[in-house]
């Protein structure tokens, strides 16, 4: 688990460190010590913490003059036991609200489980963004199937198309931003 990094290629076009308007403006990670764990095992330190045991994220990038942001999860997404969802809502997805973000690129591949259990913040989430959408990309096959049982496929976009752009890490965000926003055009047209 310690092995898995958060995407860094973007780095030179956007750092959430460096973003006044990001929830991890002046972050500083400590390369030489790994303090988080997710049920005991060590995850590496670039991994940001929102509050939650069990459910750890890094803003890939985030645009204001466009309205969207690109954020890659790591580890379960336990709304059961952790209420995960109310983490990533207060302590990231709310502070990007209020400043205009309203597209959210969820970044799925490391996400290696999830409980689901009401379906509140994601409602609330999605009045929020009401111009705007959640796209989940590359979420595992089992996760989506949870995502559906528990009827966040109303408020969330993922699955078919959204799950083939195995590419994505050699775009450019903006580029990355123009196709998941063709396909999810498409879904709504």
């Amino acid at each position: 688990m310690q092995d898995i990094e958060p995407f860094y290629n973007w780095e030179k076009w956007y750092s959430s460190t460096d973003d006044p308007n990001s929830p991890f403006f002046g972050r500083e990670y400590n390369m030489n010590q790994y303090t988080n764990t997710i049920y005991g095992y060590y995850i590496h330190p670039l991994w940001d913490e929102i509050g939650s045991e069990t459910l750890y994220c890094k803003i890939l990038f985030a645009d204001y003059d466009r309205r969207f942001v690109v954020i890659e999860l790591f580890g379960e997404w336990n709304d059961t036991l952790h209420n995960d969802i109310m983490y990533l809502k207060r302590q990231v997805i709310d502070p990007l609200v209020n400043e205009n973000i309203n597209k959210f690129i969820l970044m799925g591949e490391n996400i290696l489980n999830f409980h689901g259990s009401d379906d509140s913040y994601y409602e609330e989430w999605f009045e929020e963004v009401e111009d705007g959408w959640i796209a989940c990309v590359n979420f595992r096959d089992f996760v989506e199937s949870e995502l559906k049982r528990y009827r966040l496929d109303y408020y969330l976009n993922f699955g078919g198309t959204l799950d083939e752009i195995d590419n994505w890490r050699t775009l450019k965000p903006a580029a990355f931003f123009e196709l998941v926003n063709s396909l999810i055009i498409r879904r709504l047209g």
